[in-house]
């Protein structure tokens, strides 16, 4: 019953996120026998609006460029633009959290006589990566008197074994929906899990024995998440090729680019829900 109520959960807020994209479907559709001069004018509004979006990312104004992009996700959807319009908005959301923009998700804080870089993360429940590419710093070298970018608002992961995906969320918000893959023969453990370690290069313990990082054995690529089930965690790769199949001895793989920017961005202690 629990695991059945986190998946109508997970797919209401899929549902609620996208609703709009669905109404705006529906009724392009009912206009479409309009005339090839009002035709023209929609692929002309629409061009017009990509190149706007266009401009405003090339400008920095991340955020305007982003509405850009929503309102041509809800006012001016076609089948051929609308996968391209939803890489381009979450592809935005990863480039606005690793920038200075503040939104609502975050805030600036100013550091106080005595802070480090661990102790602000500490403090907000984040990680010191994501302060560090929020504020283009390059070292850990923070002064009082600064103000930086901080996330406020708790990142959570859902897994969905059925569709190969990990959603990534801020809050409620959808961030990023990646491809993974997941455990062969149903493997991977589905439930309410937490985020209890994280390695670069992690070393694989394997029925062999333990793998180092450079080993070409060790199946783990550049970034491991461990769960708190004994064994079980999100990691990367050494085998691309595998990704977007069931193909796991259980847990979660991904693209090594993907799960270096996950590593920078979820902190120790995130949830992690998997369902089926």
């Amino acid at each position: 019953m629990k695991k059945s109520f986190i998946k109508i959960a997970v797919y209401a807020a899929v549902i609620v996120v996208f609703i709009a994209v669905s109404f705006s479907l529906f009724r392009y559709a009912g206009n479409k026998a309009k005339s090839s001069a009002s035709s023209g004018v929609f692929q002309s509004e629409t061009a017009a609006l990509f190149k706007k979006a266009k401009i405003l990312e090339k400008q920095g104004k991340l955020i305007a460029a982003k509405q850009t992009y929503q309102k041509l996700f809800s006012d001016y959807p076609t089948a051929e633009n609308l996968q391209k319009i939803q890489h381009k908005i979450l592809s935005l959301n990863i480039k606005i959290l690793f920038s200075p923009t503040v939104t609502s998700d975050s805030k600036l804080y100013e550091v106080a006589p005595g802070d480090s870089l661990e102790k602000i993360a500490k403090k907000f429940n984040t990680t010191i990566e994501l302060i560090k590419k929020a504020n283009n710093l390059s070292g850990n070298l923070i002064k009082p008197g600064m103000e930086l970018k901080v996330q406020k608002e708790s990142f959570s992961i859902v897994v969905d074994k059925s569709q190969n995906t990990l959603t990534l969320f801020s809050g409620e918000e959808i961030i990023k929906v990646y491809t993974v893959s997941t455990g062969k023969g149903n493997s991977t453990p589905v439930g309410t899990f937490k985020i209890v370690n994280k390695l670069i290069n992690p070393p694989w313990y394997s029925a062999k024995g333990v793998i180092p990082p450079d080993s070409p054995e060790n199946v783990l690529g550049t970034r491991w998440l461990g769960i708190d089930k004994a064994g079980y965690g999100i990691h990367g790769t050494d085998n691309p090729d595998t990704i977007g199949y069931q193909s796991t001895e259980g847990c979660i793989r991904m693209y090594n680019a993907d799960a270096e920017e996950l590593y920078a961005i979820v902190p120790r202690g995130a949830k992690v829900v998997i369902i089926d």
